[in-house]
């Protein structure tokens, strides 16, 4: 373990830009909840974004605190339901969305990312905690007889997004690389193509029952296959059309993907979904 001070930086205006709270998304107050999902592995919602949390007997493991605003309400009702300080603190990846508030965390926990993203905090200034712990491939934290896996998995949605898998759960944490029952948002923002397939390939490789997702229901591993074959289609049919010489607007008025029009966001992000493929692989093409 790193016992080094923890450092963080705090920038107001990036709070204002980026993190989600119940005003942003035309509520007067956030919806929060905390619910079980497996022995001492809880979710924990901040209206359409959601982390987890294991407790042990010597501490909690935590991730993503979402904002400062979510992490002061989820640090207060930890102190209140368990009566146990946050010991660490894991990032799923760098966006502010998910990571923003690690400092309301930092007088007692160790802050934990992968090294690409404590690249991204420091030198984009994101509003939290910069980590304490980073690594490059595989982490295994242990604390009070319980333990998480962390797994980078190749860039996929960010250059540093990791996967936490929860052995004794058989829980998988995902956040933002594979949906439930939904397509990707909108036009495939900081993404990589075709590595994120290979990302959930990993991700099907592992042993777990439960797939937990940064944003949506709770699914199975069955729901990592059936998104990747959503990836791969849309992957195929946008690069099928480009050696055709089609036009991004021929695409978007042509593939339809219908095998997933009852998918979450199929009508709002699908042709969102083409324009983001269709530059990936424009990237793709020239070598990059």
């Amino acid at each position: 373990m790193v016992d080094s001070a923890k450092s963080y930086i705090v920038v107001g205006l990036f709070s204002l830009l980026y993190a989600v709270t119940g005003v942003a998304l035309g509520q007067d107050t956030p919806s929060r909840a905390i619910e079980k999902i497996s022995g001492d592995l809880y979710r924990f919602q901040n209206n359409f974004h959601y982390s987890v949390f294991l407790v042990t007997q010597e501490g909690i493991i935590a991730t993503d605190p979402i904002n400062a605003e979510a992490a002061t309400w989820l640090k207060a009702e930890l102190a209140t339901r368990f009566n146990q300080p946050v010991k660490y603190l894991i990032y799923s990846h760098d966006h502010v969305d998910h990571v923003a508030g690690g400092e309301i965390f930092a007088d007692t926990a160790t802050v934990v990312a992968h090294s690409n993203a404590k690249t991204d905090i420091v030198a984009e200034q994101r509003p939290t905690a910069v980590p304490d712990i980073t690594f490059d491939q595989q982490l295994t934290i242990e604390l009070g007889g319980k333990s998480v896996e962390l797994s980078y998995v190749g860039r996929s949605h960010s250059d540093n997004m990791i996967v936490m898998r929860f052995p004794d759960e058989r829980t998988l944490f995902a956040v933002d690389i594979i949906p439930i029952k939904t397509v990707a948002w909108k036009n495939l923002t900081d993404a990589y193509i075709p590595d994120w397939i290979d990302a959930i390939k990993q991700v099907e490789s592992m042993e777990f029952d439960r797939l937990v997702p940064g944003h949506g229901e709770i699914g199975t591993k069955a729901d990592a296959t059936a998104f990747r074959g959503y990836m791969e289609a849309l992957y195929q049919a946008v690069l099928d059309a480009a050696r055709a010489g089609h036009t991004l607007e021929q695409m978007q008025r042509e593939i339809r993907l219908d095998e997933y029009s009852a998918w979450d966001n199929y009508e709002e992000h699908l042709a969102l979904n083409i324009e983001g493929m269709y530059n990936q692989i424009k990237l793709h093409r020239r070598g990059n």
